[in-house]
C-alpha cells in the first residue's frame, strides 16, 4: 500500500504538472476537428449544466467499440428506474455522434452525454463532484489512475464492463504492482470479457471479478436506413463488390492497390473503403487517384465503371456490411496495428477477412476461426487472392459468412447479466464496504485547484 501511495503522487503530480501542456494538446486536437468547439471545458471538468435529480450513473467509453458494445444495456436500465439518468462520457467525438445517432428518443432524454475530463486530478475531481455520481462504471481498459483514485475519494461505487487486459498491457502492469492491485482491487465488481482476460486481472490484485461474456459478441446487429438498402441493393445488383472497413492510415494505399489487381479479373468491380476516421475522405480520394472514386459524403453514388466508392461517413457501417458478401476488417495489416471489431461483420452474414496484427481481439479472432469463418492474410497480395476467390465462388463465400454469423449468435446473456449488476451497484446502500455517495456534499479541497 505504502509503494501504491507513492506511484499515485507521482502520477498525481506528473499529471498536474502537465495541465498546461495539454490545455495546448485539447486546443491542436479542436483545430484538427477531434474536438468540437464550445465543449472544451468538459475535458477540465467544467461544465455549468445542473445535475439532474434522482439517482445518476456515470458510463465511460472510450471510443466508438465501445460505445456500441454498451448500448443494449442502456434500454433495459433505464427501464429498471423511472428516476435514473445516464451521464455518458466518451474520449472521441466519432462516440459522441454515434451515440446521439442511436439513442432513441425516450432514451436521449435520460442519457446526458459529456466528455470525459482528462487525467489530471483537479479536472478529475471537479467532475466529480459537479456530477456527483452514486456509481460509476468504466468499459473495457479505461483504468485512469487519478480518475479512479478521485472516486474512491468520494465513495462513489465502481464497476468495470467488459475488462480487458491483453498480454501486453498485463507486463506493464506488472511493473507497478501496488499501483495496479490498488486500482483494480477498488472496483466493486469487475465483468472481464473472458477468463483468460479474469485471470490476468485477478493476477493483478482484482477482486470480485466475473466472466459473463463479451458485450461486443452479445451486441445486436449494427443497424442501417432499409430504404437506401433497398435502394442501393438495386443499383448495385450483381455487381462484384467488397468491403474494406475501418481502415487506418497507411492501409488505404495497400486497398487500393488490391482493387487494381482485382479489376483485372472484375471489370466492374466496386471496392467500398469505409475509414475509420470519415473526416480523411477527401485526403484519401486524392491519394487513390487516377482510379475512378466518388465519396459518400459529398453525396455522390458509386462510379459507374470499376472503382472506389469512399464510405467516408459516420454510423453507415450497418448498411455496408449489409451490401457486400465479403469485407475486410483494417487496423489490422501494419503494424503495430491491434485490429477492430471482426463481429460486426460477422453478425450480418459477411465472410471476413482480417490482416495478421489483431492483438486487441483475439478471443473474437478464434471465435470465427473455430467455426472456420474468418481468413487471416499476411499482406495485400493474400488479401487480393482471398477476395477474389470469394468473389469468384459466391456459393462458399455466403456459406462461410452464415457460418459467421451462426458463431456469433451463439451466445449467452451477457447484457441481462451486466444489467442485472448494473442496478445492483446503483440499488445497494453500501457495497464494496464504502458508503453510498447520492446526493452528498461535494468533497472539500485542501488546496487550490489547477484551472
Amino acid at each position: 500500500m505504502r509503494r501504491m501511495s507513492h506511484l499515485a503522487r507521482i502520477w498525481a503530480a506528473a499529471a498536474t504538472i502537465a495541465a498546461p501542456g495539454l490545455r495546448l494538446m485539447l486546443r491542436l486536437r479542436l483545430a484538427r476537428g477531434k474536438e468540437l468547439p464550445g465543449r472544451l471545458p468538459e475535458r477540465r471538468g467544467i461544465d455549468a449544466t445542473p445535475r439532474p435529480p434522482g439517482r445518476l450513473l456515470w458510463l465511460h467509453a472510450a471510443s466508438v467499440g465501445e460505445t456500441t458494445s454498451v448500448l443494449p444495456v442502456l434500454a433495459p436500465l433505464l427501464a429498471r428506474a423511472p428516476d435514473l439518468t445516464v451521464l455518458f462520457s466518451t474520449g472521441t467525438v466519432t462516440a459522441a455522434q454515434l451515440l446521439a445517432q442511436r439513442l432513441a428518443p425516450d432514451q436521449a432524454a435520460r442519457v446526458m452525454h459529456r466528455f470525459v475530463p482528462l487525467d489530471v486530478p483537479a479536472w478529475a475531481g471537479r467532475f466529480l463532484d459537479h456530477w456527483r455520481p452514486d456509481a460509476a462504471a468504466f468499459l473495457e481498459s479505461e483504468l485512469w489512475p487519478n480518475i479512479v483514485l478521485a472516486c474512491h475519494a468520494r465513495s462513489i461505487r465502481l464497476m468495470l464492463l467488459n475488462a480487458r487486459l491483453s498480454p501486453r498491457s498485463f507486463a506493464r502492469w506488472q511493473r507497478a504492482p501496488g499501483l495496479a492491485g490498488a486500482l483494480l482491487g477498488g472496483f466493486d465488481l469487475i465483468h472481464a470479457r473472458s477468463e483468460s482476460d479474469a485471470a490476468r486481472l485477478g493476477s493483478l490484485g482484482a477482486r470480485r471479478i466475473k466472466a459473463p461474456g463479451d458485450l461486443k459478441i452479445a451486441a445486436p446487429p449494427l443497424p442501417c436506413d432499409p430504404g437506401e438498402l433497398a435502394r442501393l441493393q438495386v443499383l448495385l445488383a450483381d455487381r462484384p463488390t467488397w468491403l474494406a472497413a475501418s481502415t487506418h492510415q497507411g492501409e488505404e494505399a495497400l486497398i487500393f492497390a488490391v482493387h487494381r489487381v482485382l479489376a483485372a479479373q472484375f471489370p466492374d468491380l466496386l471496392t467500398i473503403v469505409a475509414p475509420r476516421h470519415p473526416e480523411r475522405g477527401a485526403a484519401l480520394a486524392a491519394e487513390a487517384a487516377p482510379l475512378p472514386v466518388t465519396r459518400r459524403a459529398l453525396g455522390e453514388d458509386p462510379p459507374a465503371a470499376a472503382g472506389v466508392w469512399l464510405a467516408d461517413t459516420l454510423g453507415e457501417l450497418g448498411l455496408w456490411y449489409r451490401l457486400v458478401p465479403v469485407a475486410f476488417v483494417g487496423r489490422s495489416l501494419l503494424a503495430p496495428g491491434g485490429g477492430q471489431n471482426p463481429l460486426e461483420p460477422a453478425r450480418l452474414g459477411c465472410t471476413v477477412a482480417v490482416g495478421p496484427h489483431t492483438g486487441n481481439f483475439d478471443a473474437h479472432i478464434a471465435l470465427l476461426q473455430e467455426a472456420s469463418a474468418l481468413e487471416t492474410v499476411a499482406d495485400d497480395e493474400a488479401l487480393a487472392h482471398f477476395i477474389a476467390a470469394m468473389l469468384g465462388d459466391l456459393d462458399t463465400c455466403r456459406a462461410t459468412g452464415r457460418r459467421a454469423m451462426a458463431a456469433v449468435q451463439r451466445q449467452g446473456d451477457v447484457v441481462e447479466q451486466t444489467v442485472e449488476a448494473l442496478w445492483r451497484l446503483l440499488s445497494s446502500r453500501e457495497c464494496g464496504g464504502r458508503r453510498a455517495s447520492r446526493g452528498a456534499a461535494p468533497v472539500q479541497r485542501t488546496r487550490a485547484s489547477s484551472r
